[in-house]
């Protein structure tokens, strides 16, 4: 129905074996329904993280309607939504949904006094319940923002089981949200279990944060920071940082029931995979927390951490200035640099003059947050000045990032972290040598060195209990600014790094060659955050020159303009024949090495963008996995290479 399903996944099955393949990863599958919108179709914002996506759902596999003119509709519907080339999200829902509740009218009540489906019941008692209410009142007061739900914004295991009882008012609109998981769960087990039985295994992905309106967070508020957002640093996918907008957890709390809700949610998980991968693993080490009145990750900072006091920066040759490194340095000169022909109507809207060339953000603009606000409001009402507004907007971000230090939470103005990235500050390029010189040495013990063990402590502490709580074989993200310590702990606990080939975790390379990652890892050439192969290979010819000279040996040679078969074809060897554990391709790169296959448009590949947070994930497979099936030299191409690497040997 316009969208890959679970029922899918067995025809997955068929064409890995068909290539000797052994392992098929996904992203998040979890139930993402807080909006309605396409902003739902973003996978590592789950309302629940035990309840999965109802998009998946295989509507003929549920059963049949009784209404042949109903049955010609859905049809009609099916072959418009299939013949497009991207998913088209809230199309999709709205015939999913439309089909479930005609089916559930029909159908649900012999199936909730089935056998089946009370084993289903009892088994998923711990979260079903709270997850139906949550989504019921979603649907009533249109919104998942609980904190507007009058009596319900917040919520007790009495309430709950009160609410969700069989005699309830509510039950039949909460046992449809039953009858959805019930066929869900039944057919991802069919998928996982046919799998398992084709020597396939599935690979399942869990995402670091909890969407912040979600029903883990209304149940369980106490376990996460509902004050902080969770992102990450400037790195490659972001200048000024990524804010996932995600609370973070309060491991303390955590901690006291021995990480209850984390081992919950893995043996939930090992119901359908034999492998998971942690998103982000170095959110178990220390998380970049962003205060809630920011925007951007660039003002975070990481916890936990171990700032310095004023006097730590005294015995470090600092003179410390509260008001000069840690409020916005704004000077006269800059606003021209910065906002050229709009710099006054720019300082006499926002900016009040201190004195002489000192200037300070009004009251009504001194947060990101309340900056974002104005021209949110400013957007709507003028939406075709857009540009214009984003352009102002994102300048006076950057001037409210424009300081040395950020106040420790909870320090009473005696403990601060340094901001990240500010030597490229207005703020740090006017100080003296000597201070610049003594804040870099700063900068680099903190974020290089003073938290290695802490950090590494830190994580030891968690990760060995979630470990335990299944079978499962753990992958960790380990992308992004990776401390010193993580490879040590990873390895010890034996969870498998993430190798992709142009993200080098050594700052000293630029690109990973395949033969140099360790055996517990996994290999990849790109991610689902990333361009294709195909696509890198267009965005900067000097990188890919010495790709291509380095990596791939073609010294003296002129990379080709565009990645053909060949390339692709000799990149994806490389990896086959790695140390690593595993070799995983995004499928888009496999195709890559077939020029009638692949599509015409790199740029028609990607996945996601990180960069942009209000990205819609609506990539679709140009080509039917009953197709691909087909394709008999492709699958014997693959498989040959994969079996002169020696992978599909049993030891």
């Amino acid at each position: 129905m316009g969208v890959g399903e679970f029922a899918d996944l067995k025809l997955m099955v068929d064409w890995a074996v068909k290539a000797g393949m052994k392992m098929i990863q996904i992203l998040p599958v979890n139930d993402t329904v807080a909006t309605n919108t396409w902003t739902d179709s973003y996978p590592y914002a789950a309302i629940s993280v035990f309840a999965l996506h109802p998009i998946y759902l295989n509507l003929e596999a549920m059963g049949k309607l009784k209404s042949a003119a109903r049955v010609r509709y859905y049809e009609a519907k099916k072959e418009e939504l299939n013949a497009l080339s991207e998913v088209d999200y809230e199309a999709v829902m709205e015939a999913k949904w439309s089909y479930t509740k005609e089916l559930y009218e029909q159908e649900g009540a012999k199936l909730l006094v089935s056998k089946p489906f009370q084993q289903f019941l009892l088994a998923n008692e711990s979260w079903l319940p709270a997850y139906a209410m949550f989504a019921h009142l979603r649907d009533q007061n249109n919104t998942s923002d609980f904190s507007r739900w009058d009596a319900y914004h917040t919520v007790d295991q009495k309430e709950i089981a009160a609410f969700t009882r069989n005699d309830s008012p509510h039950y039949k609109a909460i046992a449809y949200y039953y009858f959805l998981q019930y066929h869900l769960d039944k057919q991802l087990k069919e998928a996982t279990t046919y799998a398992r039985e084709h020597g396939v295994v599935l690979k399942g992905d869990i995402p670091i944060g909890i969407y912040r309106n979600s029903v883990d967070a209304w149940v369980n508020p106490h376990l996460y920071n509902m004050d902080c957002q969770a992102g990450a640093p400037p790195d490659d996918f972001s200048a000024t940082g990524q804010n996932w907008g995600f609370p973070t957890y309060n491991w303390e709390e955590m901690a006291l029931d021995g990480y209850a809700w984390w081992k919950n949610r893995l043996q939930k998980m090992a119901d359908y995979f034999d492998v998971f991968r942690i998103d982000h693993i170095l959110g178990f080490f220390r998380i970049w927390e962003i205060p809630n009145d920011a925007v951007d990750g660039i003002l975070g900072r990481f916890n936990p951490s171990l700032p310095y006091t004023v006097e730590d920066l005294r015995q470090q040759g600092i003179h410390f200035d509260y008001d000069r490194m840690c409020k916005p340095f704004i000077r006269e000169y800059m606003f021209g640099q910065v906002f050229g022909d709009l710099a006054g109507h720019v300082r006499e809207t926002f900016f009040d003059h201190q004195s002489g060339e000192v200037y300070q953000f009004k009251q009504a603009f001194d947060t990101q947050r309340k900056v974002k606000d104005y021209f949110d409001q400013l957007v709507c009402r003028e939406p075709d000045q857009k540009e214009h507004h984003d352009f102002i907007r994102h300048k006076l971000y950057a001037m409210l990032a424009e300081v040395i230090f950020l106040e420790a939470p909870l320090s009473n103005g005696q403990a601060f972290n340094p901001r990240i990235a500010f030597h490229d500050t207005y703020s740090f390029s006017s100080l003296d040598d000597h201070t610049k010189g003594q804040l870099d040495k700063l900068y680099v013990d903190y974020f290089y060195h003073r938290h290695n063990s802490f950090w590494a402590e830190k994580a030891l502490s968690k990760l060995p209990a979630l470990k335990e709580a299944t079978d499962m074989l753990i992958c960790g993200e380990d992308l992004g600014m990776v401390p010193d310590c993580v490879p040590g702990v990873m390895d010890q606990l034996k969870i498998l790094s993430l190798a992709i080939q142009r993200m080098p975790n050594d700052s000293s390379k630029e690109f990973w060659h395949p033969s140099d990652t360790p055996y517990f890892s996994v290999c990849s050439t790109s991610s689902h955050d990333m361009s294709t192969i195909r696509g890198w290979w267009e965005e900067d010819r000097d990188a890919i020159q010495r790709f291509y000279e380095h990596i791939l040996g073609h010294h003296q040679h002129q990379a080709p303009y565009f990645c053909e078969p060949q390339v692709a074809t000799e990149i994806i060897t490389q990896h086959l024949f790695s140390p690593s554990m595993w070799a995983i391709f995004p499928i888009q790169d496999l195709l890559a090495t077939e020029g009638p296959l692949r599509r015409e448009n790199p740029g028609d590949e990607r996945i996601n963008v990180p960069a942009n947070p209000q990205h819609y994930w609506r990539y679709r497979l140009h080509l039917a996995t009953e197709d691909l099936i087909e394709q008999e030299n492709f699958n014997n191409f693959l498989k040959d290479l994969i079996t002169s690497a020696g992978r599909n040997v049993v030891y």
